[in-house]
């Protein structure tokens, strides 16, 4: 028997295999992949809203809604993040994708009232979901409100913030 052609054979069904697994692998590494970007633009978005939030920056309207009934967040105050984490809902038959629910943990060491907290959480959630869907080119797919916001496999919303 001549062995000559033994190695070869061997060498493409080793290749063969490795090339089934790095395919199989890339499909996990992709969404994995997705759910980094989304939580980086959480972290970012988060922080954009703590600092706009804690600087006292707002839109006229809203700035002219917080003079009439909210003026405590007129001034600067001081916000901090505890965690951001996120929550798989499963799969979301609307919009045929994978649910996916942040939540902001977060403390302030200035007393507030629950609607002021709301307020302050709801700009933190709105800087949030805008910096997803900037990072995944999104904007168009979404309301002004970017709620809910997309990405190629996952529809991504936000849960009231939790005050510590």
């Amino acid at each position: 028997m001549d062995n000559r052609g033994q190695v070869s054979s061997e060498f493409l069904f080793l290749f063969g295999v490795l090339i089934l697994v790095v395919m199989l692998s890339i499909a996990f590494v992709s969404n994995e992949q997705e759910l980094n970007v989304a939580m980086s633009a959480a972290r970012s978005g988060a922080n954009e809203g703590v600092a706009t939030s804690s600087s006292a920056i707002y839109p006229d309207d809203t700035f002219r809604d917080y003079l009439a009934s909210k003026t405590s967040l007129l001034y600067p105050y001081s916000i901090e993040i505890v965690n951001i984490s996120y929550e798989d809902l499963g799969h979301d038959i609307n919009y045929d994708k994978k649910r996916i629910q942040f939540k902001v943990y977060a403390k302030t060491s200035k007393r507030f009232s629950n609607s002021e907290l709301v307020s302050i959480g709801d700009r933190i959630n709105y800087n949030l979901r805008k910096s997803i869907a900037f990072s995944f080119n999104s904007t168009a797919s979404t309301n002004k409100l970017y709620n809910p916001v997309f990405s190629p496999h996952y529809v991504y919303t936000t849960a009231n913030v939790k005050w510590i």
